[in-house]
């Protein structure tokens, strides 16, 4: 596998995020997380966002960051927020999301944040043993689903 930063409107990582939408209809019975992205959150230093390749060059995996300073959504200085971690479901199992994940913990460490977090829900029990199994904690809610009962919030001190 290969790991590279792209643009977040890439046309690969336009590709995955529309999958990753998907899935989260399905899991959820809506039009997927409506949490508002733009392209320049990803941008460094404020930001990275990277796909990972298999060897014939297709995107099968993507996960991003971005700065996120206290604001009126929970978040605190220092903030790094992880956003659309995802592996193809013919790729899962094999340590894609670990290796991406801590790419993007050592990316916004260098990038001085000191705190990544993450919003996933009760219904992608994958992700909370991912995100547990790699240190993070629950913490308090933020961003936009902060005040629905399905959201599952967690924190890592970098």
């Amino acid at each position: 596998m290969h790991i590279h930063p792209v643009p977040f409107d890439h046309p690969d990582a336009v590709k995955l995020n529309d999958q990753v939408q998907a899935e989260y209809g399905v899991r959820y019975g809506d039009a997927g997380d409506a949490t508002l992205l733009d392209t320049a959150d990803f941008r460094p230093p404020n930001g990275l966002y990277l796909i990972a390749y298999d060897a014939l060059g297709t995107p099968v995996a993507s996960g991003g960051w971005r700065s996120q300073d206290e604001n009126g959504e929970g978040n605190e200085d220092g903030d790094a927020e992880l956003k659309r971690m995802y592996v193809i479901e013919q790729m899962r199992g094999r340590g894609l999301a670990r290796r991406i994940l801590a790419a993007l913990e050592e990316d916004a460490r260098a990038a001085g944040r000191t705190r990544m977090v993450l919003e996933t829900g009760t219904k992608q029990p994958e992700a909370v043993a991912l995100y547990t199994s790699s240190g993070y904690e629950p913490c308090r809610k933020f961003g936009y689903y902060r005040f629905h009962e399905l959201s599952l919030c967690y924190a890592k001190a970098l």
